[in-house]
């Protein structure tokens, strides 16, 4: 029996939720397995009712989208229009979950009063960018997760930095977390999106590798990492969604 039939059968067994295998377990048994089987196993693991794909629908991500699409286009993904995002990301979303046929996708904005009282003059990117990601960002995840027990996201182990050595699963509070193209590589990505004929993000041609909010990104040179036009000229390299543990 494989590594993935095992874990399917181990949750067959009538368990409740509480008896569900742990992170460790399920990295074990999905660590070698395509990212397809990945989304399937999360599907099983917590079901779809329990279950969200959190995508920004930038460079990438229209991949990882595709894959849950043909599992379950019905799995609910959590946007985050975090009133920041170019004109082209929320139309590239659009264009992605037409050509899809993605059933349930909720985009998420920061609270009103927290914008009001933290970031009036919307300078807060540029004073301090970490407590501009934590209001657009960290705590609007936040509540998008809470009626959920797991969340599939597009990190890559290619992508380097914190990324270089994610696990396929792993434990975010109190809540699972599956990295379903963790072991994937660039060529991979490029195939997907070839086979399936995806469309790419309009700002990819113009030399924006990976794409966040507006003030914060800038195009990526071919000599540099794709994340490197991802505030340019500071320490961070992170927005905190995936640093920030979940309760």
């Amino acid at each position: 029996m494989t590594a993935v039939a095992a874990h399917h059968a181990l949750l067959e067994t009538g368990a409740s939720a509480a008896a569900l295998p742990s992170a460790e377990e399920l990295d074990r048994a999905l660590r070698d397995a395509a990212p397809a089987e990945i989304i399937t196993g999360a599907l099983r693991a917590v079901g779809r009712e329990r279950l969200a794909l959190v995508s920004s629908f930038g460079t990438e991500s229209a991949a990882l989208l595709k894959l849950m699409a043909d599992v379950d286009p019905a799995i609910p993904v959590i946007f985050l229009d975090t009133g920041w995002l170019f004109e082209e990301t929320l139309a590239y979303r659009d264009t992605v979950i037409a050509q899809l046929g993605l059933r349930d996708v909720r985009s998420i904005k920061p609270l009103e009063q927290a914008l009001s009282q933290q970031d009036p003059d919307r300078e807060l990117w540029f004073s301090d960018p970490d407590a501009c990601c934590r209001i657009r960002k960290v705590e609007p995840l936040h509540r998008a997760l809470a009626p959920f027990d797991a969340w599939i996201n597009g990190r890559k182990r290619f992508q380097g930095g914190a990324r270089a050595a994610i696990p396929v699963v792993e434990q975010d509070g109190g809540r699972l977390k599956f990295n379903p193209l963790a072991n994937v590589s660039r060529e991979d990505i490029a195939a997907i999106y070839a086979s399936a004929n995806l469309p790419p993000h309009p700002l990819a041609a113009s030399g924006f590798l990976s794409i966040g909010c507006m003030p914060c990104t800038s195009r990526t040179s071919p000599d540099e990492d794709a994340r490197a036009g991802r505030w340019r000229g500071r320490a961070k390299t992170e927005c905190g969604i995936h640093t920030v543990k979940a309760d």
